[in-house]
């Protein structure tokens, strides 16, 4: 499995806090995640380009990371 780096180029691993670096729409709701938003826990994929999460908001997130950056 390739590494995961956030949109800074930081190395992220399992169960790492991540922040938003732009609003975000929710595909399928009309929840908008704000910039800062905190997204704790982040469990990582098979695709470098991709971290699964969660908010208060929002469970079961999947988000790109090159809109993240590591807390």
């Amino acid at each position: 499995m390739s590494e995961t780096r956030d949109s800074n180029g930081a190395l992220l691993a399992e169960g790492d806090n991540v922040s938003l670096i732009k609003d975000l729409k929710v595909k399928g709701s009309s929840v908008v995640l704000k910039r800062g938003t905190m997204v704790r826990g982040i469990h990582l994929t098979y695709d470098p380009e991709e971290i699964e999460g969660r908010t208060d908001n929002v469970k079961g997130l999947v988000l790109k990371t090159c809109f993240l950056k590591k807390a």
